[in-house]
């Protein structure tokens, strides 16, 4: 112990001796190590931390399968028999998304919900911070009407009030009571604000059918023992014997069983640990950089390791003296580093704070701690290591006669071979955020299909008590949209049941008359949106052929039909006689004819209701821009039909931001009780649907540019050192007669065949490691020409830049001088 304090301490003084080299390396360690810390902890909080409940690696999340659709919501007659049937769950519940207007206790709010069976609360082991869950017996059809508050909304809306258990809270113009408080930690499904039970939405008619999937995903809690392989060879026979039961709409249709923490992760599970990997790499170059200098400050102190050898010190003593003061340099810049790392989380969560799952969770916890300690002292030692054993290694009897340029010249291979890294390492991240800028870019330019300039939305949904009507419904509708219309400065005005780019409206089967029908388990579906007149002018879709909805299209023909004795499907087509097609639904059903005039039927019964084509639109974005579902598009009338969800549009002159207040002020007009929600200018829109490869490509850049920098100073700093050794070399090789552009070219040709061996080795190791960010690019392969071409010769031009110094100087050397200094 005593040894051990003696080196610190003459550690430290060595460090504080020379403040120009420890500052230079604190700064590089600090950078590296606080990237590496930053990124670290959004992979530890994101894919590393169990989620907050007990055992939640037994917790698994389920979906159907269908032939034509992957991962389908489940219809709640196959979740009951699903739950009856199963050997290998201990609870299993299922749940959905929906949102409810909060009225009567001050400003309206649209309030995201959870609806969800009570075995959910059951399977997650939830407990409430206060009062209870609903029990199985509420969660029935006619159950009594009781809501439990997230612990968010209880301090955000009801200033964390304790008496807040038994009042009731008006919810779409129906009293819930309050039975419960969520604790702060409980988050199912995310984003939502409170749960309702998902049973007694049993009274609505379509819930009761197989082929009815209302958007309900199931999460369940494994037994003891029990594997997740286990549970999907159950599952799948269960879904196998209720396809023969029932062929008409269960033919074909699986179960997909995935972990409950895959679920939350989502997609950006392979971007995470790509970054952590590039973080990596950028720590190496930091190391590579500090390793040289240490090799340069080690010539300096050879006479001093001379010294204490010959005063009996081993090389074991000298090597761990040095690696102390390494160790040293490493740990004061990963407590810099951490405080780099809490800004570089805010940043990240800054540039896409809804691209990241468990963002919340995301911190400096103990795990993040015993990490930065781990590579701050991993780091001193890689870096320290070949500096110290070099530096040990020496001839006392010979350094102590040598008079001023040491024997550093004859280990000039080290400095040279951590340039090669250098420049290696930085083409492949440069490589890597070309790449991704490349990507990026063609991202930006893909055509959704309509126009974002001057274009805002925002959501409503209608209290069904309040709106039981089609008529009231689509009175407010065109009553809120007319009032817009009239405002200073709006060009026009729509409203549709979804938009593109994620916000999309309903799937639903069809067939196409004067076609065969096909198997049950192969009929096509659409993606179906209902919209108004003036939807496809305000947004900007291009008409192909035929023309848009009128007016005219509404719901006179109906005859008094009652719409709510009929299923959804047949709600739909009993009131829809036309509708609109994108240009991809016609040339997949009416190759080389002319779509309009055609029919179809919603669904494949000889009594499902015709719809005659009227119309072919271009093709929308509707799941986002990099990707786009198999699915067909289809526009149905509003005016025919009925939907209390509705999204209005608005084109203006004004910028979109400065027509949200005054839209707002028109749905007050029209019922001051409505709360408006999503309030959104497209471009907002857009770019969330970006945000994950916008944080991708905002980090690899950052990385990229300071490795770049890192290799820049690392070439400089070895060619100027070099320099400074040859110093006497190129005296003598002047005063022979050699000419200034001679002196040039032996240093920048010195340099610049480091750089080339180094690009080589990057180039291969580029053309490995982008194979495994292909999913991450769009519409640009991993082995781009154009991007790996640009980028070499980017570092080309930097690393002659960085040669080009250090050559003036040794240019300007004094043939005179530098002989009588020898």
């Amino acid at each position: 112990m005593q040894t051990l304090l003696q080196d610190l301490r003459y550690g430290a003084r060595m460090l504080f001796k020379n403040p120009l080299i420890t500052l230079i390396a604190i700064l590089a360690l600090t950078l590296g190590i606080g990237a590496n810390t930053a990124i670290f902890s959004v992979v530890n909080a994101v894919l590393l931390r169990p989620l907050p409940y007990e055992e939640s690696e037994r917790l698994v999340f389920l979906s159907e399968r269908g032939t034509q659709v992957e991962d389908m919501s489940i219809s709640y007659p196959n979740f009951t028999d699903w739950r009856e049937q199963n050997r290998v769950f201990e609870h299993f519940g299922v749940s959905n998304r929906n949102s409810y207007n909060l009225t009567g206790r001050g400003e309206a709010e649209r309030i995201n919900a959870g609806q969800v069976s009570a075995e959910v609360f059951a399977a997650l082991q939830a407990k409430p911070a206060l009062g209870r869950v609903f029990t199985n017996e509420e969660d029935v059809a006619g159950g009594p009407p009781v809501v439990v508050l997230s612990h968010g909304l209880w301090l955000r809306r009801f200033g964390g009030d304790p008496k807040i258990l038994n009042q009731q809270l008006n919810l779409n113009n129906k009293n819930y009571e309050v039975i419960g408080v969520m604790s702060p930690d409980y988050a199912f499904p995310t984003r939502t604000e409170m749960w309702v039970p998902v049973g007694q939405l049993l009274s609505e008619p379509g819930w009761k059918q197989r082929g009815n999937h209302p958007g309900l995903y199931g999460v369940a809690r494994l037994k003891p023992g029990v594997t997740i392989e286990q549970a999907r060879a159950d599952l799948g026979n269960i879904a196998t014997n209720l396809a023969k039961q029932y062929p008409d709409s269960n033919e074909g249709n699986g179960v997909t069983i995935t972990k409950l923490l895959d679920i939350y992760v989502g997609d950006i599970r392979l971007a995470l640990w790509f970054m952590l990997a590039a973080v990596s790499f950028v720590l190496l170059i930091a190391c590579a950089n500090i390793a040289n200098l240490l090799l340069a400050r080690a010539t300096v102190r050879q006479k001093e390791m001379a010294v204490r050898a010959a005063l009996g010190a081993s090389r074991w003593r000298l090597i761990r003296q040095l690696l102390t003061e390494s160790v040293i340099l490493a740990l004061l810049g990963g407590t810099l580093g951490l405080v780099l790392a809490q800004w570089g989380i805010d940043l990240i969560l800054a540039i896409s704070p809804n691209s990241i799952p468990r963002a919340k969770e995301i911190g400096l916890d103990w795990r993040v701690l015993i990490f930065t300690l781990g590579v701050s002292v991993i780091t001193g030692i890689l870096f320290g290591l070949i500096p110290a054993l070099q530096s040990s290694e020496i001839n006392v009897h010979e350094t102590l006669k040598e008079s001023g340029r040491g024997n550093s010249g004859k280990k000039q291979w080290v400095r040279n071979g951590l340039v090669v890294f250098e420049v290696a390492t930085t083409l492949m991240l440069l490589v890597c955020a070309g790449l991704m800028i490349r990507s990026f870019y063609r991202l930006q330019q893909v055509n959704p299909g309509f126009n974002y300039d001057h274009l805002m939305s925002l959501s409503i949904s209608l209290p069904q008590k309040k709106y039981a009507t089609p008529e009231q419904q689509i009175n407010f509708f065109e009553q809120v949209a007319n009032n817009i219309r009239q405002q200073s400065g709006v060009r026009s005005v729509g409203y549709a049941s979804g938009l593109p780019l994620g916000n999309n409206g309903w799937q639903t089967s069809f067939t196409v008359e004067g076609q065969p029908i096909p198997p049950s388990s192969q009929i096509p579906s659409m993606e179906a949106c209902l919209a108004s007149p003036d939807y496809f002018q305000t947004m900007g879709i291009k008409l192909i052929a035929g023309r848009w909805f009128t007016e005219h299209d509404n719901r006179a023909h109906l005859n008094g039909v009652d719409l709510s004795k009929l299923t959804v499907e047949q709600r739909y087509g009993a009131a829809l006689k036309v509708l609109v097609i994108d240009e991809e639904f016609a040339r997949r059903h009416w190759p080389n004819e002319n779509a309009v005039g055609k029919r179809i039927r919603l669904g494949s019964g000889a009594n499902d209701p015709l719809l005659e084509v009227v119309g072919v639109v271009g093709r929308v974005k509707m799941e986002g821009l990099n990707n786009d579902s198999n699915r067909v598009q289809g526009y149905l009338p509003y005016l025919q039909g009925q939907g209390r969800d509705m999204t209005i549009v608005v084109k203006s002159a004004l910028e979109p931001t400065q027509m949200i207040s005054l839209a707002r002020q028109q749905v007050t007009a029209v019922d001051p009780e409505q709360p408006v929600f999503d309030v959104r200018t497209m471009e907002e829109i857009k770019s969330l649907s970006i945000s994950t490869e916008r944080l991708t490509l905002t980090l690899l850049g950052i990385f990229a540019s300071v490795a770049l920098i890192l290799a820049i100073v690392g070439i400089y700093g070895v060619m100027n050192y070099a320099v400074t050794q040859r110093t006497h070399e190129i005296g003598i090789r002047m005063a022979l007669g050699a000419q200034a552009s001679d002196v040039m070219k032996l240093v920048i040709g010195h340099g610049m065949k480091l750089v080339f061996i180094g690009t080589a080795i990057g180039i291969v190791a580029a053309l490995l490691i982008t194979r495994f960010m292909q999913t991450l690019l769009f519409e640009v392969t991993a082995t781009d020409p154009l991007t790996y071409t640009m980028i070499a010769l980017l570092l080309t031009i930097v690393a002659l830049l960085a040669c080009y110094v250090p050559a003036r100087r040794a240019m300007k050397v004094d043939p005179m001088i530098a002989l009588r200094c020898e």
